[in-house]
């Protein structure tokens, strides 16, 4: 057995000078590569973004620890996809995996985390929480429970109890938490897609070129199948009637 989540919790914040609260905020990835840092002091940290708040973000860090790992010859897989839900269960068996490593390979050496960083903000990574969670003993949202014969507006005011307003600014969070990953989805699907788009614009070229020559290639030809596929009962819109429907509208 490894060490529990509160003190590995402690052993990271202490190590790293930064104020998690929750072992599942190593998911964004920043943590694990410091941590890297600490041991062989290559790691790139200015590529390392430790406030990174989007998954395409989280990624990009699990990108710059796979990297150091393949270069120091350590053969240990990362299960980025599942690491970067920042799910509790995942991100302990890999931090347990990273303290096993740390404690056999770190030298004794003096290291100063803040140096390293350079400066750079590190902000308390959040994690996403349910927006409703379910409950079956009174009102779904926890407003009022336990009240026999009535529930208390969220509006209205009990003496003695800040529990509506808790609850209400409570949501408030989630809603923008959930607002902000919205947004950082949205940015993540534009920059893949815009990455598909280079590919598709690369390919093309490449393939009138080799017309021109009267040649073919088959990789290029197979690229394109992948790129223009659909799934069963998609259908790309046709430009023209698209563009005819929004006048009308």
């Amino acid at each position: 057995m490894g060490e529990s989540r509160n003190e590995l919790l402690a052993w990271v914040n202490e190590l790293l000078q930064i104020n998690y609260t929750k072992i599942e905020q190593c998911g964004t990835g920043g943590a694990y590569c410091q941590i890297l840092d600490s041991i062989f002091g290559d790691i790139p940290m200015t590529r390392v973004k430790m406030n990174a708040k989007h998954e395409y973000e989280f990624i990009a860090n699990f990108k710059v620890l796979q990297t150091a790992l393949k270069g120091h010859k350590v053969d240990k897989p990362i299960p980025v996809e599942k690491l970067v839900r920042c799910k509790m269960q995942d991100n302990l068996e890999f931090m347990q995996w990273m303290k096993r490593y740390w404690d056999a390979n770190y030298g004794g050496q003096r290291y100063d985390p803040v140096a390293r960083r350079k400066g750079a903000p590190v902000d308390t990574p959040a994690t996403i929480a349910p927006l409703a969670p379910s409950s079956r003993t009174g009102g779904g949202l926890g407003i009022g429970s336990g009240r026999a014969g009535g529930k208390t507006p969220v509006s209205g005011h009990r003496s003695g109890s800040a529990q509506p307003n808790e609850a209400v600014q409570h949501l408030q969070a989630q809603v923008r938490e959930m607002s902000t990953h919205l947004e950082g989805l949205e940015k993540e699907r534009d920059f893949y897609f815009a990455k598909l788009r280079d590919i598709e614009i690369l390919v093309q070229q490449q393939v009138e070129v080799l017309e021109a020559e009267g040649k073919d290639d088959q990789v290029l030809r197979d690229i394109q199948r992948i790129l223009y596929s659909t799934e069963d009962g998609f259908e790309v819109p046709d430009p023209a009637v698209q563009a005819d429907e929004e006048e009308t509208f």
